[in-house]
C-alpha cells in the first residue's frame, strides 16, 4: 500500500499516490478512521458481508470501536471529491473523445422498513416474467468507459434518486455538472470532439437531447424494440382534399417489412455476443417531402416537461 503521506512517485504510482492524498484531504470528521477503512473494502478478499469483517482485515489498523465510530461520526466533502475524480487520467476513444456511460444501480434495502425515501426497483428475474420489485434505493451513476471490451470504468459521479424526483431532469442535471467539471479540470476545452454520452433503453434519450441541447455532449441511447418511429410526411397531392397527415409512414422496429431500405448496413462478429448488424435508415418512400429529412425519420416525443409546447401539441422530434 502506498502511504498518504508519500511524495516523489512518477507515473501510475505517482497518480495513484497523489489521489490517495486528495481523497485523504476529502474527509474532514474521523478522516483517519474512514481512509482505514475504505482500504480495507478495496483489500479484503471477497465480497464485503459486514463491518465486522473489515475490521479483521489487516489495512485496518484501528479498533472495533474505531470502525463504528468512523461509520456513524466520520463526514466527507463529497463535491470536492468529484473534483478530485474529474482530475483523474480518464479512457478516450481513438479519437481522442471522452464516452461517459450513464445507468441506473439499484442498492435494494427490503428489511429496512425505517430507511427513508425507498423506492420500488425493478428487478430482472432469471425466468420469464419473473421480475420484481424490491424497496431500494437506485443510484444513478457517470461513469468514463474505456474503448474495446472491457468492463473497467472511471466512475465520476453517484446520486441518489427519490421516489418523487424526475429521473431524466436529474439524469440532465447530473450530466451536466460533471461535464462543467471536467472542463473546470481541463480534461475538456473548446475545439475537442463533444463528450459521448451513452444510455440504456429506459432513459427518455428524446428529452435528454432536448435539456443537453446547449452542453458540449452528443447523446446516443439504446432504443427499446417495441418503438414506433415515423418517416417525413409525404408531399400532398395536386387535388388531395382532407386535413393534412402530422406523421409519414410507420417504422415499427418489430416488423422488418416496414423499414425503408438501409442507406448505410455494418457487420460486426464478436465473440461473446455473435453478430451484430448497424443500419442507418435510407431516404425511404420517393414520396419523402423536403429532401433535407432523408435519412432521418422524426418521432413523437413523451408528453412531459421540459419542451415547451405552448399550442399544447406534441412536437415530432427528428431523429439521428
Amino acid at each position: 500500500m502506498i502511504s498518504v503521506h508519500e511524495r516523489g512517485s512518477s507515473g501510475e504510482l505517482g497518480a495513484l499516490s497523489a489521489f490517495r492524498r486528495g481523497f485523504y484531504d476529502c474527509l474532514h470528521r474521523r478522516a483517519d478512521a474512514l481512509f482505514e477503512l475504505c482500504d480495507a473494502v478495496l483489500c479484503t478478499d471477497g465480497p464485503v458481508g459486514s463491518l465486522v469483517g473489515l475490521w479483521l482485515a489487516a489495512e485496518h489498523r484501528r479498533g472495533h470501536g474505531a470502525l463504528y465510530d468512523g461509520v456513524n461520526a466520520g463526514r466527507m466533502r463529497i463535491e470536492r471529491l468529484r473534483r478530485e475524480l474529474a482530475g483523474l487520467p480518464l479512457p478516450r476513444d481513438g479519437e481522442g473523445r471522452i464516452v461517459l456511460a450513464v445507468d441506473v444501480s439499484n442498492w435494494l434495502r427490503p428489511d429496512a422498513a425505517s430507511a427513508p425515501d425507498r423506492s420500488f426497483c425493478h428487478v430482472y428475474g432469471r425466468g420469464k416474467s419473473a421480475a420484481q420489485l424490491i424497496p431500494g434505493w437506485p443510484y444513478s451513476f457517470v461513469a468514463a468507459v474505456e474503448p474495446g471490451r472491457t468492463s473497467w470504468t472511471a466512475m465520476l459521479d453517484a446520486v441518489r434518486l427519490g421516489p418523487l424526483d424526475d429521473v431524466t431532469k436529474v439524469t440532465a442535471a447530473q450530466v451536466r455538472a460533471v461535464v462543467a467539471r471536467l472542463g473546470q479540470a481541463g480534461q475538456w476545452r473548446e475545439g475537442d470532439p463533444p463528450i459521448l454520452v451513452v444510455f440504456d433503453a429506459g432513459y427518455d434519450v428524446t428529452r435528454l437531447a432536448w435539456l443537453l441541447a446547449d452542453a458540449p455532449v452528443v447523446v446516443v441511447g439504446r432504443l427499446r424494440s417495441d418503438r414506433v418511429f415515423h418517416l417525413p410526411v409525404p408531399a400532398r397531392l395536386l387535388g388531395q382534399v382532407g386535413r393534412p397527415a402530422r406523421h409519414g409512414p410507420v417504422i415499427d422496429l418489430d416488423e422488418p417489412a416496414t423499414h425503408p431500405a438501409s442507406a448505410v448496413s455494418t457487420v460486426t462478429e464478436t465473440s461473446r455476443y455473435a453478430k451484430g448488424v448497424h443500419r442507418r435508415l435510407g431516404p425511404g418512400t420517393p414520396a419523402v417531402a423536403a429532401p433535407r429529412r432523408l435519412g432521418r425519420p422524426p418521432r413523437t416525443t413523451t408528453h412531459r416537461g421540459g419542451n415547451p409546447d405552448p399550442a399544447g401539441r406534441r412536437p415530432a422530434t427528428r431523429g439521428p
